[in-house]
């Protein structure tokens, strides 16, 4: 797995979202975080709508980035992100998240 480092801290704010929000909450941002960031005809976050869609949210990442988040979670070799890859990776993403599942 190839790690990305864009230039600032990370935060794993999934376990306080999950004890704010509640386990089906905070799945329900997930979808909604989803739902962002994928194109709405295809009903998957591709490169084309995630690079559109990111910048929309004011992050400006380099192709090579988004190819690389795309392929982290992509299982089924799609090229893709379905809503249940998309879930699957943040929860992958959250090291306290990883931990607290061993």
């Amino acid at each position: 797995m190839m790690e990305l480092d864009y230039g600032f801290g990370f935060e794993d704010c999934f376990p306080s979202m999950i004890a704010r929000l509640g386990a089906e909450g905070f799945v329900g941002e997930l979808c909604n975080g989803f739902r962002l960031l994928m194109d709405v005809n295809k009903g998957l976050i591709t490169f084309e709508s995630l690079k559109i869609n990111s910048l929309m949210l004011g992050l400006e990442m380099r192709d090579d980035e988004l190819l690389c988040m795309l392929m982290e979670g992509d299982l089924d070799g799609d090229g893709a992100l379905s809503q249940m890859e998309f879930c699957i990776l943040m929860f992958r993403l959250s090291p306290t998240l990883m931990e607290q599942r061993l």
